[in-house]
């Protein structure tokens, strides 16, 4: 029996954080808080880490005033229904959809986000290369998981981070709870990066995101957990190669700015049902 066609989607992924896709250019598809939580829930939707919305910044009521209306605008949502700011590992996956496309090309492209424009470039090896901003610190806080005190520095890549550099053997940790947070430096929420130095230039990380929970990978972490790994070293500037447990990207900062070089992967495209989404 044929059911009614709904909006389309595309599922994709960067180092394993998915995503589910919603190509709506004129901002006509209502996206509310229950449809997110529904798309995202693994038994009774799709299944995500978030939701992407691809959209014209024009056609976006609460796009920041500084992207221009014509941009492509990446309206994303934690798979708790709340609005984020910006989502590293989402630029890659939402970049990746628009030149697949036809909406872009490979090269340099502007994405717009909560978080300002964003440029991004789109290598012919496949992976893409995200212009993050200044990654900034505002503080220093902690947190604790499985019974132990974590020191960190509080990090703005955007959104807040709190990145906790330890010789802790992070598979060891419990995350299936939200570490604790100080409101009153994060009053919006945080994500939590636990983050361990290796050899050379290279960190592991584990992350527990607001809105979500322990995640596979979190790209706005990646680059919140360099610049934590390198103000440990004693640098304010450099390159550190982050093992995530969905994969490895590049972050390589410099006093103007913090870039993230990893793979984005779409996996699957179809039409949801009508009926469902209706109901969702």
């Amino acid at each position: 029996m044929r059911t009614s066609q709904g909006p389309e989607f595309i599922k994709g992924h960067g180092t394993q954080n998915d995503f589910v896709i919603l190509p709506d250019p004129d901002g006509a598809l209502e996206l509310t808080g229950e449809r997110v939580r529904a798309l995202c829930d693994r038994r009774r939707g799709l299944g995500a880490d978030g939701v992407l919305r691809v959209v014209r910044a024009g056609a976006l009521p609460d796009a920041p005033a500084d992207v221009p209306a014509d941009v492509w605008f990446m309206d994303y949502r934690n798979a708790d229904g709340s609005i984020a700011e910006m989502c590293g590992n989402g630029v890659r996956v939402f970049a990746r959809y628009l030149a697949d496309s036809g909406l872009a090309t490979t090269g340099e492209l502007p994405v717009g986000t909560r978080a300002g424009v964003r440029p991004v470039r789109i290598r012919e090896d496949g992976q893409v290369t995200v212009d993050m901003g200044a990654a900034k610190i505002f503080g220093e806080s902690t947190t604790s998981a499985s019974g132990r005190t974590f020191s960190g520095v509080a990090v703005d890549v955007g959104n807040p981070h709190l990145a906790c550099v330890s010789d802790a053997e992070l598979e060891d940790l419990d995350l299936e709870t939200r570490p604790p947070h100080d409101p009153d430096l994060f009053p919006n929420g945080v994500n939590v990066e636990f983050v361990r130095p290796l050899e050379g230039d290279h960190v592991q990380m584990r992350v527990y995101e607001r809105g979500v929970g322990e995640t596979r990978s979190c790209g706005t972490g990646t680059v919140a957990a360099a610049v934590a790994a390198l103000r440990a070293a004693g640098a304010d500037t450099g390159r550190r190669v982050v093992h995530i447990p969905g994969g490895t990207v590049e972050v390589e900062v410099t006093p103007t700015t913090a870039t993230l070089t990893g793979p984005a992967v779409l996996v699957a495209r179809g039409h949801l049902d009508l009926d469902w989404w209706q109901t969702a």
